[in-house]
């Protein structure tokens, strides 16, 4: 398979996860506790069990790190520098309160930069994927088109900001900049707002893994933007933990 080839099933397999949970979050259902104190539901179970699955079938050679799999210990060789990345339901705060604000997330890592991606919407029925370098698209009620960041207007900057996790030091970081608009979102979806041009800068100054942020840093950098540490320095990923410093996530500037 080619990488259009490969992006195209990933695609697929999101969305069959994606309508997993989305039939999860339309009945009741369990919340649990892991062992760092974050929910965990069904959803998240079963739609790691269609990723897995599905991943399994296209690239049956690359590992998979995968969130809920990592919880349970089962933490594959990641040495050979490709492997999957996957958070199955990002933003489990936000489907346990039936906000509609969660994500399935899906990206390739190799050599520590996630180069392809796929960040399905499932109570928005929109995705946002990439295949490469310059190479970024959503398909929502709108139809599919390729996204691209946009340069920041003169007017000051529009900055999104996490729901359920921001922090004081988040909020010192933005007075910095003159903002316009300051949007709170839930998952994923914060960085697809800068990466289809809607959002201008994407602070997170709090905890992070690397399943939460790799589908979205492959789709920002691939419409034009970035996603570095606060020094300047590039994100990296398969790091011991996979705990994520702090970062910022920007459009064009």
């Amino acid at each position: 398979m080619n990488r259009e080839q490969i992006a195209k099933a990933i695609v697929k397999i999101s969305r069959e996860a994606g309508d997993k949970i989305l039939e999860i979050y339309n009945r009741d259902f369990d919340v649990d506790t892991k062992s760092d104190e974050s929910p965990v539901t069904e959803a998240d179970v079963a739609a790691e069990q269609i990723i897995l699955k599905g991943l399994e079938e296209i690239t049956p050679d690359i590992p998979v790190l995968a969130e809920e799999s990592v919880a349970a210990g089962r933490v594959p060789d990641l040495s050979g520098g490709i492997f999957w990345l996957v958070d199955p339901l990002d933003g489990t705060k936000e489907f346990i309160h039936k906000r509609g604000e969660f994500t399935v997330n899906i990206a390739l890592v190799e050599n520590g930069k996630p180069t392809m991606g796929v960040i399905h919407v499932p109570a928005k029925g929109a995705t946002y994927w990439a295949e490469g370098p310059g190479k970024a698209f959503i398909d929502d009620d709108q139809g599919a088109r390729e996204i691209s960041t946009r340069i920041a207007p003169e007017e000051g900057l529009t900055v999104v900001a996490s729901r359920s996790h921001r922090t004081p030091e988040t909020d010192d970081y933005i007075a910095q900049f003159k903002v316009a608009d300051l949007v709170s979102a839930g998952s994923s979806l914060k960085l697809c707002l800068v990466a289809e041009g809607k959002a201008d800068l994407y602070p997170r100054l709090g905890r992070t893994m690397e399943w939460d942020i790799g589908a979205g840093q492959a789709i920002l950098e691939a419409a034009g933007g970035i996603v570095e540490k606060l020094d300047g320095t590039p994100l990296t990923y398969g790091k011991a933990g996979h705990d994520n410093p702090y970062f910022v996530a920007k459009g064009r500037g």
